[in-house]
């Protein structure tokens, strides 16, 4: 294993550049302690939204105005709009050293280049001959691209003013026609680097012959900082958030109620991920994991704080409760059929149709004549699941109702008082559980709960079995 660091900087954070500089990049590091680390970058706060579409709201960014297909030219307006906000992004840099003419320069090149390819796409696709669904795809990667290489490329510009031997690599594959592997493009593009003397900045975005943004789509960028913590044997990988990985939602607990999570492991951040709070990618934490490199949580505000270590190894000495996670918009599909009980087929039956719509369930139960899955799911899908089950199993009964999952985690939880315990804080916060699912792992007890209790839950649980555990 190296001695260098693969280190991935959020896009919010990335939108506080003067802060990464002082806090990740440079601040008091001697010049030996510059190097022998490689930097991952996302695209600024908002950018990708206003790229392909606002990962929450759905609002419609470059991407989803084009693919509509409705002869409309909104898509044009909104790149200008993009191309002009980029800009914008560019002259508040310029107080830290950024060449804004060379940053505006080369934004303007790509949101062009882009640009004269949307409109050569659209003149093919109205022959008729060729389908724009057949293209889309490739459109989003090719969009996707942008933000990344526009964060990295400036990242470069000035630690290079500021007298850094940075580089630029492009792993975007911008104006390249050959087609590589994933794992090529990265080992191409480090084959002559020299960590020891460079510091490269590097795009979150790889385009390479799987299609990285089919494959994993918004999760690409810690897809590809795992990856080159893999290929390039780093020591340890390091994602820098503007939080640290605490053991509960400072905004439903108080932020002077959690604490900070000191070590754990990939077991655990596989659940955190299950219920959407992602230390990492599930996809990015299966490669460091097998590879067994450490993976590190730090909060870019707080540069001397040592984080979150995440190891493959690391399980508590006593029993105890490291996180109190959670998540809403939860549905649960309750099938009940009398003509269940005795089959040996009917559960893997059933899943033929979630496997169909490929819908994953995040939790399930059980008993002679009821099966229920949880899904995050919406309303539309979960509508198309229910109708077909119901095809398949006419003579049953199926309900739908909205519910929350709160779970409460841990390396180490195999004692009997932490069951209990949780019950009795449910019990006497008022909170109804309507379903509990514990492992024979004793890393994790699920609690399915009404929708409104959510932050009722969530409070009880990390009170009493968080905080009072430190008395």
């Amino acid at each position: 294993m190296g001695i260098h660091t693969v280190e991935k900087i959020g896009g919010t954070s990335m939108s506080q550049f003067d802060k990464v500089l002082d806090n990740v990049l440079l601040g008091t590091r001697t010049k030996e302690a510059l190097y022998n680390r490689i930097i991952v970058v996302s695209a600024y706060s908002g950018i990708t939204n206003d790229l392909l579409e606002h990962k929450k709201s759905r609002k419609s960014g470059i991407y989803s105005l084009f693919s509509r297909d409705d002869d409309s030219w909104a898509w044009g307006d909104a790149i200008s709009r993009v191309s002009q906000y980029m800009c914008e992004i560019n002259k508040g840099f310029e107080g830290l050293g950024l060449d804004v003419i060379q940053a505006d320069r080369f934004v303007k090149e790509r949101i062009e280049g882009v640009r004269n390819c949307l409109l050569d796409l659209t003149r093919l696709c109205s022959f008729g001959h060729f389908q724009l669904s057949e293209h889309l795809m490739t459109v989003r990667e090719m969009l996707s691209a942008i933000g990344e290489a526009h964060s990295a490329h400036n990242s470069y510009l000035i630690l290079n003013a500021k007298g850094v031997n940075a580089r630029f690599v492009d792993l975007s594959g911008w104006m390249e026609t050959e087609q590589l592997s994933f794992d090529e493009v990265i080992k191409k593009h480090f084959n002559d680097i020299d960590l020891s003397t460079e510091l490269p900045i590097v795009t979150g975005y790889t385009k390479c012959k799987e299609g990285i943004m089919g494959t994993y789509d918004r999760g690409y960028t810690e897809i590809t900082f795992s990856r080159i913590a893999v290929l390039t044997g780093a020591r340890e990988g390091v994602i820098h958030k503007e939080y640290h990985l605490s053991s509960g939602d400072p905004n439903m607990v108080g932020a002077d109620k959690v604490e900070v999570i000191g070590d754990t492991n990939y077991d655990v951040a596989d659940q955190l991920s299950d219920l959407g709070m992602e230390a990492i990618h599930p996809g990015a934490a299966r490669g460091m994991r097998k590879a067994d490199i450490p993976l590190r949580i730090k909060n870019v505000f707080e540069p001397d704080h040592p984080g979150t270590l995440i190891t493959n190894t690391y399980k508590s000495e006593d029993a105890r409760v490291e996180i109190i996670a959670s998540r809403q918009g939860i549905t649960g599909i309750e099938v009940w059929d009398q003509d269940m009980v005795g089959r040996w087929d009917h559960d893997s039956e059933l899943l033929k149709h979630f496997t169909n719509l490929k819908i994953r369930y995040l939790a399930k139960d059980s008993n002679a004549n009821t099966l229920t899955h949880y899904v995050a799911e919406p309303l539309g899908r979960i509508k198309k699941l229910t109708s077909s089950i119901q095809q398949s199993f006419p003579n049953a009964d199926i309900l739908v109702k909205k519910v929350a999952l709160v779970s409460v985690i841990g390396t180490n939880m195999a004692d009997t008082w932490v069951l209990p315990t949780a019950v009795h804080a449910l019990a006497n916060a008022g909170v109804d559980i309507l379903g509990l699912h514990k492992c024979m792992r004793q890393v994790d007890i699920q609690f399915v709960v009404e929708e409104q209790d959510f932050q009722k839950a969530v409070a009880a649980l990390h009170k009493n079995l968080v905080e009072d555990a430190r008395k």
